[in-house]
This record gives structure tokens, C-alpha cells and sequence, in this order.
């Protein structure tokens, strides 16, 4: 029973881990692609809550 319990969260954090991870990657890709300087702007604020880095 624990082993599956156990088995089912991992799954399941897996699963956030990968999707967290997919938005990161399209954000920064946003961020250098695009073409509009307040699109990349946003795309960078967007990436910074993502990661929780403090502008500098």
C-alpha cells in the first residue's frame, strides 16, 4: 500500500515537474524570439516570477 502511495506521488511530481519545466523553456524562448521589445519584456518578467530571481 505505502509502496504504491508512494509510487503515485512521485508520478505525479514528475508530471508537474515536466510541465513546470515546458513553461519555462517556451517563456524563455518567448523572451529571446520575440519580436516586439515589450513582448521580450514581458516574456523576461514572466521568467523571473517563474525562477523568483529579483531584478538586479
Amino acid at each position: 500500500m505505502l509502496v504504491r502511495i508512494l509510487g503515485d506521488s512521485m508520478l505525479t511530481a514528475g508530471g508537474f515537474a515536466t510541465c513546470y519545466g515546458t513553461t519555462v523553456a517556451v517563456v524563455s524562448v518567448t523572451a529571446v524570439a520575440a519580436r516586439s521589445p515589450e513582448r521580450r519584456r514581458d516574456a523576461r518578467d514572466v521568467l523571473r516570477i517563474l525562477l523568483r530571481r529579483r531584478p538586479r
